[in-house]
């Protein structure tokens, strides 16, 4: 409880200061002679302050869109996420860098393209279940206020509207909160998770450079450090994603991946992507890394209304380490309008060689730290477990500021390998999405989740489970 103090301090502080600065805030006096005294640059907590007041207000200055390469956005954002149908492990070639930020206006009146921002992200569940929401995650803690995650990051993003000349971007983070469990690897902060089990932890999740070479077809990006796993809709940074909980395809999917990754753009409606990693959720230097190869073919229709995103993700021997999954991913968005869109996705995942721990065993094998072993048919000390799982979102904007969200998943857990429990799931959610100007989210939202071949929620106890939550983002 002690960790969400602090965490709820820093809101609190945050708040608070900019609320202070903004009743000190003086009007303007009456003019009464012309004065050649010029005005006092205000300080930075005054062009904080007066960020979020104008953001807030709805007196934000706009300007003309920034040049972008390549066909219009399909979407506005706000109030969707990304105002783009999102591929991973690249920045968005030929899109500028038209973000703007609190904490950089206020340092530099954001002026540089170095970018320092990030958010706080507090949540709040009421559940059916009193022991644990799992294998419902993010929000796994029934019943409770959490800090879900404070994000900082340190940016520059690569030029890739230009096609004269070679530029460079980096990107580095740091993220505590509960969420932390949703990055950290072996050998990434890992032990706070695997040997401690911690509540609350911190994490290095998203730290590499990219390379811009522009005459390599239309614009490659190099990415070259650890990133978030490429393919999915969803992700683990809060606002990047539709609503506030997480199905489970995302959260028992993999999270990171440490290597080089080459992002292609062949043309407007072509990508590829192609690389090589050391596995998934685990680092160089860590036992079970091992060559790992993916490649990923990315294909937006002339009417920019649907994109297809097919992906070959951590793809080697198959064999039994810490998260080695083979993944085979496919993703797909579709805009009925400016307002009606979907996204759907599907993965097969499988590992081969996974310990047996069904209770016919006689001398069974122990998992790793931090896996689950595999419920197997026979009683061979292994066994390849797989897994499939499909999800839609249906979103509806009704303003710039509002959409309803409802989203629909199945998966299977054949052998209990992600989840610990052999069976099949459903979930259903519908979410309310407002924003309040540019920089606060609020989205709540009802779930209902089943486990239908055997009790898997609550510790085993239900197979049903009904989440009430909401989360709160103040970016900064």
């Amino acid at each position: 409880m002690c960790h969400f103090k602090r965490f709820r301090a820093v809101c609190i502080l945050l708040l608070c200061a900019s609320a202070r600065i903004q009743a000190q805030t003086v009007p303007d006096a009456p003019q009464t002679a012309p004065s050649t005294t010029a005005a006092p640059t205000p300080n930075f907590f005054v062009r904080l302050a007066n960020f979020y007041r104008d953001d807030w207000s709805g007196k934000s200055a706009s300007g003309p869109a920034p040049q972008r390469r390549g066909p219009s956005s399909p979407l506005d954002s706000p109030p969707f996420p990304s105002a783009d149908w999102s591929y991973g492990g690249s920045q968005d070639i030929g899109a500028p860098d038209g973000n703007t930020y609190p904490l950089m206006t206020a340092i530099d009146d954001a002026r540089s393209r170095t970018k320092i921002y990030g958010w706080i992200e507090p949540g709040v569940n009421f559940s059916t279940s009193g022991h644990t929401n799992l294998p419902q995650g993010y929000n796994h803690i029934p019943n409770m206020i959490a800090g879900q995650q404070g994000f900082v990051f340190v940016e520059r993003l690569a030029d890739t509207v230009q096609t004269q000349h070679f530029d460079v971007g980096y990107h580095f983070s740091f993220i505590y909160g509960v969420d932390y469990a949703y990055t950290v690897g072996k050998g990434y902060f890992g032990n706070q998770l695997i040997k401690y089990n911690r509540q609350y932890g911190y994490d290095l999740p998203m730290e590499y450079v990219d390379l811009y070479f522009p005459h390599v077809a239309q614009g490659m990006d190099l990415r070259i450090g650890r990133y978030a796993s490429i393919p999915g809709i969803e992700t683990q940074f809060a606002p990047a994603n539709y609503i506030f909980s997480h199905s489970l395809l995302n959260v028992y999917d993999p999270f990171t991946d440490t290597g080089i990754l080459a992002t292609i753009k062949l043309n407007d409606r072509w990508l590829v992507q192609t690389g090589i990693t050391d596995g998934h959720d685990i680092a160089l230097w860590a036992s079970g890394a091992k060559p790992t190869g993916y490649l990923c073919v990315d294909y937006t229709t002339t009417s920019v209304k649907d994109n297809f995103y097919l992906c070959a993700n951590g793809i080697n021997n198959g064999k039994y380490t810490y998260d080695n999954v083979q993944m085979f991913d496919g993703t797909w968005y579709h805009k009925f309008s400016k307002s009606w869109h979907i996204a759907t996705e599907t993965w097969y995942m499988y590992e081969r060689d996974v310990p047996n721990v069904s209770p016919i065993v006689t001398y069974p094998v122990i998992p790793d730290p931090g896996t689950f072993g595999a419920v197997c048919l026979t009683n061979a000390p292994r066994c390849t477990a797989p897994e499939y799982a499909a999800v839609n979102f249906i979103q509806k904007s009704f303003s710039p500021t509002f959409y309803l969200s409802f989203r629909s998943e199945f998966m299977d857990d054949k052998k209990g390998q992600r989840t610990s429990f052999a069976t099949k799931y459903s979930e259903n959610t519908f979410a309310a999405v407002k924003w309040f100007g540019n920089t606060v989210l609020l989205r709540p939202e009802l779930r209902f989740d089943r486990s239908w071949d055997r009790a898997a929620y609550n510790g085993g106890r239900s197979s049903n489970q009904f989440t009430l939550a909401t989360d709160l983002v103040y970016r900064f």
